[in-house]
């Protein structure tokens, strides 16, 4: 294969990790960036993203060569946003090099020589504006996640938020060891980010072929629970519900057996507060310290470093997650108060969404039913208000009859199973939520559990 020479301003393919190609521009660094130390990399910054990073040379193609190769292999609204923008920085640039082009011949007639002109200069027009970044071009500096507090006047007394850019090169991963167990459709993703930002991790799964990829990533192998503690100062857990949660600390080789004064363990699965209240409780006894930390996202936003991050407990463990949390999430929240407030926001958000997407399911059938067009249904829906990714993708989905877990049906049916319960422990009506569990429930009986929770809708057509 012939060598490629490449220089800052040339414009690229971009691979990162397990991500798909992605056009970008070669630029200078800030100055207080190290480059990487071992294989001849380039700093990237992608079109269409507020994302950087250092990338090998041999994950870099010239972009041009490569356009119809990239199109024909990627898809995606935020892909083709990504080439648009390529597309309109060549143009803004073509046209600056005519204008300028015509300036200097009409100031150089008469002259016998000229200086070759420049088109791409690292300090021209950033790329990136006019993309889904709406960041100023100064976002190249370093970014530390700035944080935000808001005061309430009530029992959460303040939250913490970081603002968001999900992944980028410029975090400073932890010294600290960490540890993950559970490598399912969040875990995947999550390790992943922390991999290719820099942490240092040790994995574990109940099915260790899971852990292979990762390996080859670079992470460490965990024999059990209990070891991956033992040689880890933050130990992270994203398993499927409270039994695992439980079984995971309590059980055989579990998480307890390893815990010393002074570890940390974060809790982030979607459980109830009960569940999370017994595990602080444990944990603590033996001198660790507990976080909650449940995600809100889909499999795709894991795998984008884009989940929203909702924490509790200890405030010290969130701080020291602080790179981690930069990696795995754009938004990270924590909320004031006793353990398990976390799990009770993630149950309402979930609760709301699960519900939510039950009555879109509910909606494309009536339209059927009544002899109107899904299409036009989806097309009128994502004009209005109710717009948003979400109901788009999962409605395409739908139509193409494409239920590839993104979200585990029997998950979102667990999670509002867990928000009635908690609504009933306070004696809070849920009327909404209940019919939806029925629906999911419904759809669980027509073996739909292991499917995204978008399948709902077979309840309705069946």
């Amino acid at each position: 294969m012939a060598t490629v020479h490449l220089r800052i301003g040339d414009l690229v393919w971009g691979k990162l990790g397990r991500y798909p190609p992605w056009p970008g521009k070669i630029v200078s660094p800030p100055k207080d960036l190290k480059k990487p130390r071992g294989k001849k990399c380039f700093f990237v910054k992608f079109f269409g993203t507020e994302d950087h990073a250092w990338i090998k040379v041999e994950q870099l193609k010239p972009y041009h060569p490569h356009k119809e190769e990239m199109i024909k292999i990627n898809k995606g609204k935020r892909f083709q946003q990504a080439v648009d923008a390529v597309e309109e920085y060549l143009k803004k640039a073509k046209g600056k090099d005519q204008t300028h082009s015509d300036d200097k011949s009409k100031s150089e007639k008469g002259r016998k020589t000229a200086k070759p002109m420049k088109i791409i200069e690292e300090d021209d027009e950033d790329p990136f504006k006019g993309g889904l970044s709406d960041k100023p071009a100064s976002s190249m500096e370093p970014i530390t996640k700035r944080l935000k507090i808001i005061e309430e006047d009530t029992k959460s007394t303040s939250i913490q938020a970081a603002d968001s850019t999900a992944i980028n090169g410029s975090i400073t991963p932890t010294d600290k060891r960490i540890g993950f167990l559970g490598l399912g459709l969040m875990g995947s993703g999550v390790v992943s980010n922390l991999l290719k930002m820099g942490h240092v991790v040790t994995v574990w799964n109940r099915t260790a072929e899971k852990c292979d990829l990762f390996i080859q990533e670079g992470a460490r192998l965990g024999r059990t629970p209990a070891e991956v503690v033992s040689m880890c100062d933050i130990t992270f857990s994203c398993v499927s519900d409270p039994k695992a949660a439980r079984d995971l600390v309590l059980g055989p080789s579990g998480v307890l057996q390893g815990i010393r004064p002074g570890k940390c363990y974060v809790e982030m699965s979607t459980v109830d507060p009960e569940t999370i209240t017994e595990l602080a409780q444990v944990i603590t006894s033996r001198g660790g310290r507990f976080l909650e930390a449940p995600v809100s996202g889909s499999q795709q936003l894991s795998n984008d470093g884009m989940l929203v991050i909702v924490a509790a407990g200890e405030r010290s463990v969130y701080e020291d997650c602080s790179s981690c949390f930069q990696a795995m999430g754009k938004t990270s929240f924590f909320i004031a108060g006793e353990a398990g407030n976390a799990a009770r926001m993630m149950l309402i958000l979930n609760m709301v969404q699960g519900s939510f997407m039950a009555t879109i399911a509910e909606g494309l059938t009536l339209a059927q039913a009544t002899g109107q067009s899904q299409q036009t249904f989806l097309d009128i829906l994502c004009q209005g208000q109710m717009a948003s990714t979400f109901v788009d993708q999962k409605c395409q989905n739908i139509l193409q009859g494409n239920f590839k877990p993104d979200y585990y049906l029997k998950h979102i049916q667990k999670d509002l199973r867990l928000a009635i319960s908690m609504g009933d422990s306070v004696n809070h009506p849920t009327p909404m939520a209940a019919a939806a569990n029925e629906v999911y429930k419904r759809a669980k009986a027509l073996d739909q559990s292991d499917n995204d929770m978008s399948a709902v809708y077979r309840a309705y057509i069946h």
